[in-house]
């Protein structure tokens, strides 16, 4: 009963994924590689309906020249009759057997060469089995019974001559189409081999394909991240610095309360419209430039950068250096950019009031070097809230751009952060 079900053809609306084929159009070892999650581990494939096709073929085949060779037989003079009857009982139970060709092929091709020296009915069915082998096993398999075969040809037909044909005949007949048998049988199998070799590579580049999409994804995400906290920590830490110095100086002068109000208003203005750029950029799934908003900043805009954080109340000293600012790349600057941008921002929190120098040098092929300084505090700086992982971005997005960044204490108790950015 278990071989009856085994054998149970596959719904034919079942289809093998990735390529929608039907199982009923493939061999089922196909199958099986394509889809073994459809067979149980530790059970045989169910043959379908191709199967079923081809061995009913192989069959009537077998069963047509058992046919053939029987009527040959009987009408020998030379045969008695006892031998007949051995002979043609031996070649109907060899072609019953080529129903099990699949489950054993290697086991009933030893076999039919035993049975093959005895009934002349039964080689046809022999060449069934050494093609079944040739399908279904490694090369190796294929040499040890096709050699086996070969070798014992000049005995069988020594021991068996053929009517109206000489012994180098028959003898090359039977090596010829011993050999083409297995030859055929090894190309189907190279056939489904590379079938199969091409389906892995396919896949394995779908699958690399879509790793690079995620991972292009993740970086696009983690670039969109290192910008929301590079715009919006300078903006806030505006807006957390004047409103503090409002809530500690409310007997500050009318026009410093209003300065600082406006300082407010604007950054938040900006803050705002950084915030919605931003979000463009996250809902339509593009680079910033994609999103429609302003332009990215270069290094020509480090002095209206510095200007803004005077007009903050910041004291800013800035030197410089760099002759042709407009030749930076803009990649280079809109690096330098936000590395100046971090700095000064960590600078206004932690050491507000201290003195910033804001030092700019390079040249084309030198590369171009920030430097951004500060003493200590003149007092205990109010608590600012942050994640702290600002340093860790700055000096991620200089290595990214091929340049190194370093920061530490001053030996007076100061911030320096020191970043050399590659300019080709």
């Amino acid at each position: 009963m278990s071989t009856v079900s085994e054998d149970r053809p596959q719904p034919a609306q079942a289809t093998v994924p990735g390529n929608g084929l039907h199982r009923w159009m493939l061999p089922s070892a196909v199958v099986r590689e394509l889809d073994p999650d459809a067979v149980p581990e530790g059970r045989r494939p169910r043959r379908t309906a191709r199967d079923w096709a081809v061995d009913t073929c192989c069959f009537l085949l077998a069963g047509l020249l058992y046919l053939v060779t029987a009527e040959s037989l009987v009408q020998h003079p030379d045969v008695p009759d006892g031998l007949v009857g051995v002979d043609l009982a031996l070649g109907a139970l060899s072609c019953l057997a080529v129903w099990v060709r699949r489950r054993w092929p290697v086991g009933l091709a030893v076999t039919m060469i035993a049975i093959g020296l005895l009934s002349e009915t039964s080689g046809w069915v022999s060449l069934v089995a050494l093609f079944t082998v040739a399908v279904h096993r490694p090369f190796r398999y294929v040499a040890w019974i096709g050699g086996i075969s070969l070798a014992l040809a000049p005995l069988y037909y020594w021991l068996r001559p053929e009517a109206g044909l000489s012994y180098t005949a028959g003898l090359v007949f039977a090596l010829l189409l011993t050999v083409c048998v297995a030859g055929w049988g090894m190309l189907v199998r190279s056939k489904r081999l590379l079938m199969m070799s091409l389906r892995d590579r396919a896949h394995r580049a779908e699958t690399e394909a879509r790793l690079r999409a995620e991972q292009a994804q993740r970086l696009a995400r983690e670039d969109i991240a290192r910008e929301m906290h590079d715009v919006l920590a300078h903006r806030l830490t505006l807006l957390s610095v004047h409103a503090g110095a409002l809530e500690f100086r409310p007997d500050a002068p009318r026009e410093e309360i209003a300065r600082a109000a406006g300082v407010i208003r604007e950054s938040s203005h900006e803050a705002l419209q950084d915030l919605r750029e931003i979000i463009g950029v996250l809902r339509t799934g593009g680079s910033d430039d994609a999103a429609g908003g302003r332009p990215q900043p270069t290094l020509a805009a480090l002095e209206p950068l510095v200007a803004e954080c005077r007009e903050a109340g910041m004291k800013i000293t800035l030197d410089h250096r760099v002759a042709d600012p407009g030749a930076v790349p803009a990649s280079v600057g809109r690096t330098a950019y936000r590395i100046a941008q971090e700095a000064l921002t960590n600078a206004r929190k932690h050491a507000p009031g201290a003195e910033v120098t804001l030092r700019l040098t390079g040249s084309c092929g030198d590369g171009l070097t920030i430097t951004v300084t500060n003493p200590p505090p003149e007092s205990e700086a109010p608590p600012v809230p942050g994640s702290g992982q600002g340093l860790i971005g700055l000096t991620e997005r200089a290595t990214l751009a091929g340049g190194r960044l370093q920061h530490g204490t001053t030996p007076d108790g100061g911030f320096e952060i020191r970043a050399w950015l590659p300019w080709a």
